[in-house]
């Protein structure tokens, strides 16, 4: 790869959108999730025991523990941590010197503590993930605080930035093993997509339109997912840069593809960042227009580019044929469709898996080490006894610091394979073990198990003033209402409609937050009401809250294309499959029970916290937040930025072409002024030779 210094800009900048979205999503649900009125308190995760400061964070690291000496409490605490995260992450995406090393440290630090007490609502993949490149963001970003010469501080971005590269290559990789090592018939038989788009969490308008493309082409699309996710990914390591640009598009373009399908936050916006590890300068100037002058190559030279075109040729074929052969790709030309099926067992790629689990660990210790020499290189060839010494000092630290963290990485990494974990270093997992509460490095694999093949099962709540007449109580996001189109809320979570996901597949034992959300239902909360709907008029018992309230499970699908048209007046089709949470009201002896079971059960509401300047202003922001829908809030924060950063693009620009033109008239002027002395001296010249020609003839004259 050549230069990284424009792919490292936009790395850094993107985390910082990342950052934002994901504070901003999470402080909007904060009351109704984790409130002393909501549905999971929070300060139940922080006892008071009256330890010290650092033994408190030794056993839960949470920034939490500092909110009593401010006067707030748990609730307000994260308020406070969500609102310093917001808005340091607007400012490092609107201003650059923000994007520092200890900034990204901070963010970190404060999204860390609030995954530490968020309990199910924060145990999501993506959390984990957002933690994890955090983290390596630190290692990436650079440290303006002490930056003596912006040369040196550069040597090591190789080594650091390869760390993102070699996250994406354990996500994808990961994520599309553990489709096939599920055991899923659906995923096997190649007709997960045929559920997918209909079973997904939150779908969008778009889902509908291809959950009505014809079975081949969802199997098509499902193969065309596996060579993406299991055999692309081993092209981030490539030796040819051209293959790691190929690998970059075509992971871009399936998380676009998801994006477009999908309701999935900021998980495929963050999937999308940590690709832009495979590019560099030349090929970013490419993409922006400008494009590299071609310099003549010797002989040498132009026979090597032939072979390593030869060979990415080679590496496309293979990637192509081992496709057509272990997925039986025939084109039928009669019904212009393409059939597919897996031609291999579960034993045989089990056997594969184990073959080259090890060998991948090696090709990253092998790439890895090429980063450590080349940027020890560039160390060397610094000038100067000092700035050649505090390179290498650079260099070493970083290099132990990525070696660390991918030696770390080895543990989760091979998760997807038993034998290969069996082998790793006890010494390793041991350092594993040290961080593993700091989602330092984690463990991926999404998808992996079709859901909802005979249905989708979704939740649907009802409540009653007198247990005959019943209103369902319909959530913003998830699928309640058959004539209702699905929303669009991305980048934005919605994290109680993606728990009554989950909480479908199952009983609701399985759900204990399901009693708690039920609870404050009946009690009217107004926090919990806001993550149900912002709009009042489109709640059934604003004026009073249910005296009883109950849960049913339906099963859902989508209308088809020939029912209502190309464009439907329904969007579902829904049938009733049984009770779900049975009919309760406050003070129910069964809904006493399960609270105390689950340890819901108030004890008492808090103190009240003073009115000091802090928890003033906490209340205040709140109040004006309150009636705004979440992803409104998101993207205006997203194009208020965009919308600054362009204006000082805008503004360097001009004030870049006006230097320009007065620095073009102080050299038009240079030049005129340095004619006119010339003239000048000419002139000059001229009358002393006039002069000395007419004392020349007066002398004659007078001899």
């Amino acid at each position: 790869m050549g230069d990284i210094k424009l792919p490292k800009h936009m790395f850094l900048w993107s985390m910082s959108v990342i950052y934002m979205f994901a504070f901003a999503s999470l402080y909007v649900q904060i009351p109704g999730l984790y409130g002393n009125d909501g549905i999971l308190p929070a300060r139940r995760m922080l006892r008071y025991t009256g330890k010290p400061l650092l033994e408190q964070l030794q056993d839960s690291p949470t920034l939490l523990w500092l909110g009593p000496q401010l006067g707030l409490d748990t609730q307000q605490g994260m308020e406070l941590i969500c609102l310093l995260g917001t808005l340091m992450a607007f400012g490092a995406m609107v201003w650059e010197p923000l994007r520092d090393t200890l900034i990204f440290l901070f963010l970190w630090v404060l999204y860390l503590s609030l995954y530490q007490v968020g309990q199910v609502f924060l145990y999501f993949q993506w959390d984990s993930l957002l933690l994890e490149t955090g983290f390596l963001t630190v290692l990436v970003a650079p440290f303006n605080l002490f930056k003596w010469k912006s040369t040196v501080s550069k040597r090591h971005d190789g080594i650091t930035f390869w760390l993102i590269r070699w996250l994406f290559f354990r996500l994808m990789f990961a994520s599309g093993v553990v489709k096939l090592t599920s055991r899923c018939p659906a995923w096997w038989g190649l007709t997960a997509l045929t559920y997918h788009y209909e079973t997904q969490c939150i779908p969008t308008p778009v889902s509908w339109f291809a959950h009505q493309l014809p079975v081949w082409f969802q199997k098509l699309s499902v193969v065309g997912t596996y060579a993406i996710e299991i055999a692309v990914p081993f092209m981030f390591f490539a030796p040819i840069r051209s293959m790691r640009i190929v690998s970059f598009y075509l992971q871009a373009l399936l998380q676009v593809l998801i994006i477009l399908t999908g309701n999935y936050n900021f998980f495929n916006l963050l999937t999308i960042v940590l690709s832009l590890s495979l590019l560099d300068d030349e090929h970013v100037y490419f993409f922006l227009g400008h494009r590299k002058q071609n310099k003549s190559q010797s002989w040498t030279q132009t026979l090597i580019k032939w072979g390593t075109a030869l060979a990415e040729l080679a590496s496309y074929f293979l990637i192509v044929y081992w496709t057509v052969v272990y997925f039986e790709l025939e084109i039928n030309w009669e019904k212009k469709s393409i059939s597919s099926k897996t031609a291999f067992t579960y034993h045989e790629f089990n056997q594969w898996l184990k073959t080259v689990t090890i060998p991948s660990i090696w090709i990253g210790v092998l790439s890895l080490t090429w980063e450590i020499i080349t940027a020890m290189f560039k160390c060397a060839s610094v000038r100067g006894f000092f700035w050649k010494l505090w390179a290498t000092i650079q260099w070493a630290i970083f290099a132990t610091a990525a070696a660390c963290m991918f030696a770390v990485s080895l543990v989760p990494y091979t998760y997807i394979e038993n034998d290969s974990n069996s082998k790793i270093w006890p010494g390793v997992k041991t350092m594993y073990d040290s961080v593993d509460r700091f989602q330092l490095v984690n463990s991926y694999g999404l998808f992996r198990r079709m859901t909802g093949v005979g249905g989708r099962p979704e939740v649907v709540v009802e409540g009653s003033y007198d247990k005959e007449t019943w209103t369902e109580i319909e959530f913003m996001y998830k699928p309640g209402n058959v004539s209702a189109a699905p929303p669009v809320v991305a980048p934005h979570q919605p994290r109680l409609d993606w728990q009554m996901w989950f909480a479908a597949l199952g009983p609701h034992a399985q759900s204990p937050w399901f009693t708690g959300l039920v609870q404050r239902l009946l009690q009217g909360k107004k926090d919990v009401i806001d993550l149900v709907q912002v709009d009042e008029s489109q709640y059934p018992f604003r004026s009073h809250p249910p005296t009883f309230i109950r849960a049913r499970l339906y099963k859902y699908w989508f209308t088809k294309v020939n029912e209502d048209g190309p464009v439907p007046q329904k969007w579902w089709r829904r049938q009733f499959s049984e009770e779900f949470y049975p009919t309760v009201f406050l003070g129910d002896p069964s809904l006493v029970s399960l609270l105390n079971h689950f340890g819901l059960k108030d004890k008492g509401q808090p103190k009240r916290n003073a009115d000091t300047f802090l928890p003033v202003t906490l209340r205040a922001v709140r109040e004006y937040a309150r009636p705004l829908p979440a992803p409104l809030i998101l993207w205006s924060l997203f194009f208020t930025g965009a919308a600054i950063c362009l204006l000082k693009v805008l503004f360097s620009g001009s004030r870049s072409s006006s230097s320009s033109k007065n620095k073009e008239k102080e050299a038009v002027a240079a030049v005129e002024k340095n004619d006119q002395a010339v003239k000048k001296e000419e002139k000059e010249k001229t009358k002393r030779t006039e002069n000395s020609a007419d004392s020349d003839k007066y002398a004659k004259k007078r001899k």
